[in-house]
């Protein structure tokens, strides 16, 4: 059922990440979560449902999903989709454990009124954090998610053993190109076209064919991994001149602003990003000849800025994040009510897509947020995985 070749996005990730699966063991972890013959067959179309948490650096997100399976010959097919999201994330209550917690219970109330009663048994609820909770110190991290593992175990839902924790970044990637690819028909039959994703989020990058944007903007401050010093001020290029500002991001408090003397602008502004983005990624040539799906940030900052309809979505080329780059950078003063890191997040996309990922100018990005009106997440993908390691597929 899947193709043959693997998906190149998996050898593109950035240095410091480690690999949880071999090159081999990939290969066999997607053909079993592909392959039919390894679920129990049943002639009857079956009707399931599953709930996962999305709990990012920006916002918790809910999806119930509605699942049909009609044949043991044929994947699931999506039926429907609940979304809902709360902000700010479970990292924002850090030292108020159970305040974030609160946030998850009036999500999961919703699913009480979508799932069937007769179902609520049988359908699992699983919550996985991203880069926000990565971030957090262990002790921090483990007493948010030890308050929602206690939300989950009051409600009616089924609780695996393992329904909540921190999402292995590599992970994340692999289960929002099985989503997309799902998706837009890819997974269903034999030496399909794959597609890729590009997913670029608060604190770490996936590119499924992984840095998240918030993360990437403490990297190009120079203020990432490091102990911050009351006072401490972190400038940059990137930003308005005379900014000066506070921002609240992973339980610590940063104060950051533009250069008073130095230069600002989209050139000065680039060469700060490559000391990021540069040497920092492996490039494989097959990425130059694939088509990608782009969604999270690059849709966010190309909709801030009117380059796509945030509604509908849009096509563009790598070279339209460059140009509409260096008319905000160079013209800073107009952009900063919009948003003060509007020039560093759309350097840092240009400088990733062009001299991380080595896209030419003229790469297509098709920037969407649904497909077949389902969210362009790793959630389903995750959500899929988790349905037949419970046997609830066939």
């Amino acid at each position: 059922m899947a193709s043959s070749r693997l998906p190149i996005f998996i050898a593109l990730a950035f240095s410091s990440l480690p690999f949880v699966l071999s090159h081999s063991n990939r290969e066999m972890w997607f053909q079993d979560f592909l392959s039919p013959n390894t679920c129990p067959i049943n002639a009857k179309a079956n009707t399931f449902y599953g709930i996962m948490f999305d709990a990012g650096s920006t916002g918790t997100r809910i999806h119930i999903y509605t699942f049909v399976q009609k044949s043991p010959e044929n994947l699931p097919e999506v039926e429907g989709e609940i979304f809902e999201s709360v902000k700010p994330g479970l990292s924002a209550y850090a030292d108020q454990p159970e305040k974030g917690a609160e946030t998850v219970k009036a999500l999961l109330d919703m699913a009480v009124d979508a799932v069937p009663p007769h179902l609520w048994k049988k359908t699992p609820v699983v919550l996985k954090a991203t880069a926000g909770l990565r971030l957090l110190s262990e002790e921090k991290a483990q007493a948010l998610l030890s308050e929602v593992k206690e939300v989950f175990e009051e409600s009616p839902f089924l609780v695996p053993e393992d329904s909540v924790g921190i999402m292995d970044g590599s992970h994340e990637g692999i289960l929002a190109w099985i989503t997309v690819n799902f998706l837009t028909g890819q997974l269903s039959g034999q030496n399909q076209q794959t597609v890729g994703i590009l997913d670029l989020g608060g604190a770490s990058t996936q590119i499924t064919f992984l840095p998240r944007l918030k993360a990437a903007r403490l990297a190009t401050l120079g203020a990432l991994n490091m102990e911050v010093v009351d006072g401490q001020m972190f400038r940059s290029s990137c930003l308005p001149k005379h900014l000066e500002a506070e921002w609240h991001f992973g339980g610590v408090k940063y104060q950051y602003g533009g250069n008073k003397e130095g230069e600002t602008g989209f050139k000065p502004c680039y060469l700060e990003v490559l000391k990021v983005v540069k040497g920092k990624l492996h490039q494989p040539d097959e990425i130059r000849g694939s088509s990608f799906y782009a969604f999270s940030y690059y849709y966010d900052r190309a909709a801030d800025t009117n380059l796509i309809d945030y509604e509908r979505g849009g096509v563009l080329e790598v070279r339209n994040f460059e140009r509409k780059a260096k008319e905000v950078c160079d013209n800073m003063e107009r952009y900063n009510s919009a948003s003060p890191f509007l020039c560093m997040d759309l350097t840092y996309i240009t400088a990733l897509l062009k001299e991380g990922f080595g896209f030419r100018d003229n790469t297509i990005l098709k920037l969407t947020k649904k497909v077949n009106n389902i969210e362009t997440s790793w959630t389903l993908g995750a959500t899929f995985y988790l349905l037949q390691s419970l046997g609830m597929t066939y």
